[in-house]
């Protein structure tokens, strides 16, 4: 996961910005993007990602599960 130094802060202050922050940067840098010049969303239609890629984006799903489940208010938001 990306850290953000000193004052460095996402302009995205929702819950999940940073898991989505660095699942969108590691989808830009992958080579379906660069190389094939796909989009984002047609890289991870066709799983044609690095794994490092697949488990950012179940940790963003289990991030966006966790706000939904009220038992996460007491255990807190997977992802942090």
């Amino acid at each position: 996961m990306m850290r953000y130094e000193g004052d460095e802060k996402l302009a995205d202050t929702t819950a999940c910005a940073g898991v989505r922050a660095d699942l969108k940067m590691c989808l830009l840098e992958s080579d379906c993007c660069r190389i094939d010049n796909h989009t984002p969303r047609e890289c991870l239609k066709a799983n044609n990602v690095p794994e490092e890629c697949q488990v950012l984006r179940n940790l963003f799903f289990e991030c966006k599960r966790s706000i939904l489940d009220n038992r996460q208010r007491f255990r807190g938001r997977k992802g942090y």
